[in-house]
């Protein structure tokens, strides 16, 4: 064989147990997490592996396990702070479990069952969902194949799914009782043209809340999209009204931060001394001084280790009932809403 040849050949486990004087089903232990191995086999191993440059191909192996350590994450929106923070700890969180992450992002609206497709060609060990519900139907296939998949902040499904919830409820409420205990009466709620799922329920729960405290209108300010750009569009609706209301929820800080650049811009409005103003998150530019923005904190960390935490369940038990895991929020205070 050629120098060229040896160079480009592809170093295999029976390389590194030849070098290593073990067997192959030694060098498998060794690269196998909790699998029984001497210490002295597992040195042998590790210096011939390294020596020869050797790497565990894991697309290989899962195909004789039926099963690889890759965990898909879907998300969308990206450019949101929090949707970033959400996947940035996801991955974190898979990393530290021996669970490899894959992101793969769907645009917009889009249907993400073709990119859930896709991953089910590479046998992965689930799927975590954070952009729109899936269909029904392509939660029912990764039913049907043994594929655990975890729905974060998405509204039920027939199929046995598991889901993960920020508790949205809550979140509405505690904005409409702040700002009516800022001394707001006269209430509006920037929200999007289609709200997503948790962004309904926000929306829902704070409307509610308000008519309880005796507030039976709540105007409704609606952008295209849940952006920097359709907090702006939602600040100059708000100033084109006829009587601008003196307490506003955004329904997440993103949007908030461009309602806000807005009012500053125009100068119309000042906050907090004519609008009060609360949003849904508490991502870290909420507390820049330039905003000072009163906000329900969401711990992304937090929310990240539940996800997997059921994730892990179902791997290790799958005939447990779908769960449905709720994580609390609370209320950051800011100048925003200061009397």
């Amino acid at each position: 064989m050629s120098d060229k040849d040896s160079h480009n050949k592809k170093v295999t486990s029976v390389d590194v147990a030849r070098l290593a004087g073990v067997s192959r089903s030694a060098v498998s232990r060794t690269f196998t997490p909790n699998a029984s191995v001497s210490e002295e086999t597992r040195n042998k191993v590790m210096q011939a592996a390294q020596a020869l440059g050797y790497r565990v191909n894991k697309l290989a192996s899962s195909l004789i396990n039926n099963r690889s350590d890759l965990v898909g994450i879907i998300a969308s929106n990206m450019d949101n702070p929090f949707r970033s923070r959400q996947v940035e700890y996801l991955a974190k969180t898979l990393l530290a479990n021996n669970l490899r992450p894959i992101l793969l992002l769907v645009e917009g609206e889009e249907d993400p069952s073709r990119i859930i497709g896709m991953l089910l060609e590479y046998n992965v060990s689930g799927v975590i969902v954070t952009s729109d519900t899936p269909p029904q139907s392509i939660c029912e296939e990764c039913v049907t194949l043994g594929v655990p998949m975890v729905l974060v902040n998405k509204d039920q499904t027939d199929a046995m799914v598991d889901r993960v919830l920020l508790d949205n409820p809550r979140s509405g409420r505690i904005a409409a009782e702040t700002l009516f205990n800022s001394g707001c009466r006269k209430l509006a709620v920037v929200t999007t043209v289609k709200p997503s799922y948790s962004l309904s329920v926000r929306v829902g729960a704070f409307t509610e809340r308000c008519r309880s405290l005796g507030i039976e209108t709540v105007e409704r300010f609606s952008a295209p999209e849940q952006s920097y750009d359709g907090g702006r569009h939602a600040a100059d609706l708000l100033m084109a009204a006829a009587e601008p209301a003196d307490g506003v929820f955004c329904v997440s800080d993103y949007m908030a931060m461009g309602f806000l650049d807005q009012l500053r811009i125009a100068q119309k409005i000042a906050v907090p001394q004519q609008l009060k103003v609360i949003s849904c998150d508490d991502i870290p530019q909420a507390g820049w001084p330039v905003y000072d923005l009163s906000s329900i904190r969401q711990d992304p960390e937090q929310l990240a280790e539940l996800v997997v935490e059921v994730l892990l369940e179902r791997i290790h038990n799958p005939e447990l009932p779908a769960a449905v895991k709720v994580l609390d929020v609370s209320l950051t205070a800011r100048n925003s809403t200061a009397k």
